[in-house]
């Protein structure tokens, strides 16, 4: 079962090579970051947005959600020099809706162009080029264009632990969009239309909850024909990875809290591949005791050379290439990582979205 996942579904990211374009079209864009008390990030990565090397039309709409910190006067000191900066400050708390929606609705609401791209005041993009390879995904038809959001490489076995996670998140939803199956989006490098947004009606359907204003909202809208990847280098966000495992545990019941919102059909292949995976390692271990040592072990080799060179090929891609040689640990780490993650999926998150 799991051979089908890494042969079907994974390999099409190993080996995606970016189409050839004829032509390429630069759309105006608008730049949308959400901030609530974050006038540190915004101040250090603000200016990387801003000073993109873009030869078409952008702005930078920064949302202000409530802050009681120094962010207004962050936002107002940087629109002096960058007249493409839009500060947008919200005074009063949105009733019944939760999380980030409001103010995203916002700042989307107040843009100008009809190309979103979205991050978050804590991201910074890899390179100058940012804005322009995400944009450029929009061709023939395509209305959604999921990126990569990585995290900044530290010392420390949690900073491995924390960038494998993220690395088989990107893996799946980049893989499964490939397989015209696109399923979730993360809102530090994510975007479509305008008008795709305003056509769903926004976040209406899932407002009650805290989080889903980038998978949830994808998983509603995305087909296997309007949407396209991009994993270019230089289009990748970059952002701090939490630094204990009670800030960890806390920002992933956040994020776990939306999956079950999903469509049937992506909660069956998602949950397949997790049950698959779970049960390999006790499975092998009862084989081995109970039926033919040297028999469970090839079974277990084969599979670790095909998962070997699935995930040395996508670890490139994505720049994570310190952790290919660490792939056979952090594979039993994953199993363990199923034990302690569980509950999250059943528990509430806080209604704060920073």
């Amino acid at each position: 079962m799991q051979l089908f996942y890494y042969l079907y579904f994974f390999s099409r990211f190993a080996f995606y090579k970016k189409p050839k374009r004829e032509s390429s079209m630069q759309h105006a864009v608008s730049v949308i970051v959400c901030a609530r008390d974050e006038a540190q990030n915004l101040a250090d990565n603000l200016p990387e947005v801003l000073q993109q090397d873009y030869k078409s039309t952008f702005e930078v709409v920064a949302v202000n959600d409530n802050s009681f910190d120094d962010s207004k006067y962050v936002l107002e000191y940087l629109s002096k020099p960058f007249r493409n900066l839009r500060p947008i400050e919200l005074k009063q708390e949105a009733r019944l809706i939760q999380g980030k929606k409001f103010p995203l609705s916002m700042g989307i609401k107040e843009s100008k162009y009809e190309l979103l791209l979205l991050t978050d005041a804590d991201c910074k993009p890899a390179g100058k080029n940012w804005i322009e390879l995400m944009q450029d995904a929009f061709s023939n038809g395509k209305e959604i264009a999921l990126g990569y959001g990585a995290y900044y490489k530290k010392p420390g076995l949690l900073n491995k632990l924390i960038r494998f996670e993220t690395f088989i998140s990107a893996l799946q939803y980049f893989s499964y969009a490939l397989a015209g199956m696109p399923y979730m989006g993360v809102g530090r490098n994510l975007a479509y239309r305008k008008e795709l947004f305003f056509r769903n009606k926004g976040f209406s359907s899932h407002n009650q909850l805290p989080g889903g204003d980038d998978d949830l909202f994808i998983n509603k809208v995305a087909t296997k024909t309007n949407t396209a990847i991009v994993v270019d280098a230089e289009a990748f966000t970059y952002s701090e990875p939490k630094t204990s495992w009670v800030q960890w545990r806390s920002q992933k019941t956040r994020h776990y809290s939306t999956s079950k919102h999903y469509k049937s059909k992506h909660k069956f292949w998602l949950g397949l591949y997790a049950a698959a995976h779970f049960l390999f390692y006790p499975l092998l271990v009862v084989a081995a005791v109970f039926y033919c040592w040297w028999i469970a072990l090839s079974v277990f080799a084969f599979r670790l050379i095909i998962q070997g060179i699935v995930y040395s090929k996508s670890m490139k891609k994505l720049d994570e290439k310190d952790l290919v040689w660490l792939y056979p640990l952090l594979d039993i780490w994953q199993w363990f990582y199923y034990l302690f993650f569980a509950n999250t999926l059943f528990k509430k998150p806080g209604n704060n979205w920073k």
